[in-house]
Order: structure tokens, then sequence, then C-alpha cells
């Protein structure tokens, strides 16, 4: 791939941020199409925030208790992601659910490990062993204010093995998960996207 004009977005973290590291990762070549001009949290203290901050990109956090409402949150966080005009935003590892004021009309991207719409929530990967599933995998997906609802972009599927537990399971999900959001993030910077109805398709 030859360089391209990068595309900014957004990226939000809870947590360690290793789906934030590959971003970063794949950002350092000109050719991904892709600038992360912020790092957002909803707690500080976290390592996500030191990856931001050891790549130089600027970060900020906005503490859910800091409001006196959900809806005072909600705008908080809307206003952070105005400042920056991201193309689109990446919710990767971010554990609070979007309300309209910071929903609007922006695009978000999500990814679960599971097979959506099975095993939506937070333990995907548990619900599905303990159906019995002899195939999971992930799902990068738009978000549309429901808990893992939005329209799929792409899935991966991951085999389930006789001797898999949650965490084993767990592990090999993730390698998918960060190849997938890391290809679909490019794409989406590079190609645009359109969605109709549930269908979403990348390129125009």
């Amino acid at each position: 791939m030859t360089a391209v004009s990068a595309t900014p977005i957004v990226v939000l973290v809870s947590g360690s941020g290793t789906l934030l590291q590959a971003l970063i990762d794949a950002s350092a070549d000109p050719a991904y199409g892709v600038r992360i001009v912020a790092v957002g949290a909803d707690r500080d203290g976290i390592e996500g925030l030191a990856r931001a901050s050891r790549a130089g990109i600027p970060t900020f956090v906005e503490k859910l208790r800091d409001y006196p409402s959900r809806e005072d949150w909600d705008a908080a966080v809307g206003a952070q992601l105005d400042a920056y005009n991201p193309a689109f935003i990446v919710t990767a590892g971010f554990m609070k659910i979007m309300g309209p004021a910071a929903m609007g009309s922006r695009t978000f991207v999500n990814t679960h490990p599971a097979l959506l719409p099975s095993f939506p929530g937070a333990h995907g990967v548990r619900d599905a062993l303990a159906y019995g599933v002899k195939v999971t995998g992930t799902t990068c997906h738009l978000v549309d204010g429901g808990v893992d609802s939005g329209p799929i972009i792409e899935q991966r599927v991951v085999a389930v093995l006789p001797e898999d537990d949650e965490a084993s399971l767990h592990e090999r999900i993730k390698v998918q998960e960060r190849d997938l959001l890391v290809d679909v993030v490019g794409r989406m910077a590079r190609q645009g996207w359109s969605v109709a109805e549930r269908r979403v398709t990348l390129g125009h």
C-alpha cells in the first residue's frame, strides 16, 4: 500500500488497551490511513491511557461519578468528541453504553467476543462456552445504543476446543478480535462505508 490521507478517529477505552495498541501499531504505517487524534476513558490510571501517552496521543477522562446524572456525563463525552471531530469513534474495551447525547449522529464501532446476535453482553465467552457451542468468535459492529445490538460489519469464527475453559478460549478470540478491528477500521478509513437497514458495506 502507498501512503493515503489519514482519517481522524477517537478511541475510547476502559482498561488495559490491547485493542488500542493494535490500532496504534497499525496507524504507524502511513498506508493504513488512520490517525488516532485522541484516546478517551471513563476512568483514570489505566494502561490504555498510558499506551496513548507513550504514543504521543492526546487523552481525556470523563468519569461518570463526576456528573450529577448519566445525561450530563453523556453530554460531556459528546463535547469531548466534538472537540476532536473524528470521522468515527472506536469503543475498544469501553465498558459504558453511550446515551443519545454522546451518540448523536456519530458513528461508533465496537467489537464483541462472540458471534452476534448470539451471546451479547459482558460475558459472551462464558455464555457461549456454557451453552456448548462448537464455534464462536468475534464480531465487529456499529453501535446503536443497545447492548451489542448494532448492525454487523464483519465476523471471525473461532473453534471451541474440548479442553477449552473461558480463559483459553478468550485468548484465542482476542487474537482474532485485534486483527478484525485493525482490518475493519483501516478499511472504513480508506474506503468509507454505507448502511442500508442492517447491512453494512465497506467501500463506496
